[in-house]
């Protein structure tokens, strides 16, 4: 069986490293880049078992944008083979910028499967990363 494969997309490279160490430890192929384009482009060409992905980047939304291309209906999508790996989205705007957010409440806006609040916990990035790769993590 081969290792799962989980792309980061997030500007900072000290809360890369910190997620990338603990992921690695527990047999995790981790694979990163460092903006919201970048990491569109990674997500085509690696097809990733999990998308691990920052709200804020380039422009306080550039995780939104990111999210909708990956989840987009249109069947030309360059990203229509993304569509369905599970995106877990990393933030601290709820602390710098008094936004929170729920998969439960919103999903019908916000195409991703579940949230992290940085700093994120080792503990509890491998605790949902287990759940969305192993789909019992379900909205």
């Amino acid at each position: 069986m081969t290792n799962k494969k989980i792309l980061i997309i997030d500007d900072d490279p000290d809360i890369v490293e910190a997620m990338r160490l603990p992921l690695e430890a527990n047999a995790y192929d981790v694979i990163t880049a460092n903006n919201g384009s970048d990491g569109l482009q990674m997500a085509r060409e690696e097809i990733p078992d999990l998308i691990i992905l920052d709200v804020m980047m380039e422009t306080d939304t550039a995780g939104f944008h990111v999210a909708y291309e990956l989840r987009s209906e249109d069947k030309d999508s360059e990203y229509r083979n993304c569509r369905n790996i599970p995106i877990l989205m990393i933030t601290a705007i709820s602390k710098q910028k008094g936004i929170s957010f729920s998969p439960e409440k919103d999903e019908a806006f916000l195409p991703v499967d579940d949230f992290i609040e940085k700093p994120v916990h080792p503990k509890n990035l491998l605790k949902k990363v287990s759940e969305l790769l192993s789909g019992s993590k379900k909205l």
